[in-house]
């Protein structure tokens, strides 16, 4: 073998330098023959595509860390949106409260305008949700009893015969009847419809009014908020407050505006404020609403002393709302009557049944009553 061909001979596999391909793997310098050259062409491509499947399963990790902090956080995510929600309504509703009261101690025809954000909350009427009717004999000499027996007629029983007139009127019209004196029950017949209020009085010979009766349905507000689970309530009517929240009874968070009170010199003093809201127009829903709070006036129906006061009390909005007024009144007398000491018990009391179901009278011991009942008419307008 000659000089030129030694130098091209590899020491190794005796091939010339000029005829084989050179291929380095795993450190080590060998001929690539055909079979071993498309294994080194497939070993590259396996690395591209172990690469890439790595990308993409860091890619699904990513992802489903990502999703399971959501569904570990979206139920505090929305319970913070409902508590803020929820928190916007109350104050809505707080101030439509301030806003009542200060429109119904108005002079007629005038009022006060207010602007709220109702980003997820709209405010609706809640027409008719509370009846009303309260009747109390105004001189102590006397005891008459009103029984409606349709919408057209009514009998008139006095004890002591003193009656001798009557006077029906509602807020558009009224009717007068006199009749003679009876020791039955006077059947008087009359054109006055009951649609939102009536007062009935009575009067004896010298015309001095001896019995009155008031019925009426009072309208309010309610502020409907959207929350996670359904929807949140809050009921504002004739000063009362009632709550529901989503898949949950309605709850009473306050109680109409009465109060008893023990004056200066003995006597005792019932103060019922009533309250009627009257939608004119829709409220419309937007973000942002302007409301127009308008007194339409005042009524003043009784003030002075009373006797066998009665006053009963039926809220409409749910079944549950009326047993909580008459659980919340008749709390005191459970516990006097309890320990055997209703001879010493002051304050709101059955009329007939113990339940409340005949209406609610005031008890105190033989002490003077003065009964004080205000209406004030609201109108709300956008």
């Amino acid at each position: 073998m000659n000089e030129y061909s030694i130098q091209n001979y590899h020491p190794l596999w005796g091939v010339k330098r000029s005829s084989a391909k050179w291929g380095k793997c795993r450190g080590l310098f060998v001929k690539l023959l055909p079979d071993a050259r498309s294994r080194t062409s497939s070993c590259a491509d396996e690395r591209a595509v172990s690469e890439v499947l790595g990308v993409i399963m860091m890619m699904a990790m990513v992802i489903t860390i990502m999703g399971g902090v959501w569904v570990f956080l979206n139920p505090y995510l929305v319970d913070f949106q409902d508590n803020t929600n929820w928190k916007s309504a109350v104050n809505i509703a707080g101030s439509i409260d301030d806003r009542l009261d200060v429109a119904g101690s108005l002079p007629e025809n005038t009022g006060i305008r207010n602007t709220y954000s109702l980003k997820s909350t709209i405010l609706r009427p809640t027409e008719n949700v509370e009846k009303w009717s309260i009747a109390a004999d105004l001189v102590s000499s006397e005891r008459i009893q009103i029984i409606n027996l349709n919408y057209t007629t009514l009998t008139i029983l006095s004890a002591n015969e003193t009656a001798r007139s009557v006077l029906i009127e509602n807020e558009d019209s009224s009717f007068t009847q006199s009749f003679q004196a009876s020791h039955e029950a006077v059947i008087i017949q009359h054109n006055i419809s009951n649609q939102h209020w009536m007062m009935i009085t009575v009067f004896d010979e010298d015309n001095t009014p001896i019995h009155r009766q008031f019925e009426i349905l009072l309208s309010g507000l309610t502020i409907t908020t959207s929350f996670g689970a359904g929807e949140h309530q809050i009921a504002l009517m004739n000063n009362a407050r009632a709550t529901k929240f989503p898949n949950e009874p309605w709850q009473l968070a306050r109680l109409p505006n009465m109060e008893i009170d023990s004056l200066a010199n003995g006597d005792f003093r019932v103060s019922i404020l009533l309250t009627d809201i009257t939608l004119n127009g829709s409220l419309g829903s937007s973000n942002t609403i302007a409301v127009n709070f308008e007194s339409l006036g005042a009524l003043t129906l009784f003030t002075g002393e009373a006797y066998n006061v009665r006053f009963i009390v039926n809220n409409y909005l749910h079944d549950v709302i009326t047993p909580q007024y008459h659980d919340s009144w008749l709390t005191d007398y459970k516990i006097f009557r309890a320990s055997g000491t209703l001879d010493t018990y002051t304050g709101y009391a059955p009329y007939q049944r113990a339940s409340g179901a005949d209406g609610f009278t005031i008890e105190t011991q033989d002490t003077i009553l003065n009964l004080e009942v205000d209406l004030q008419r609201i109108e709300v307008s956008r």
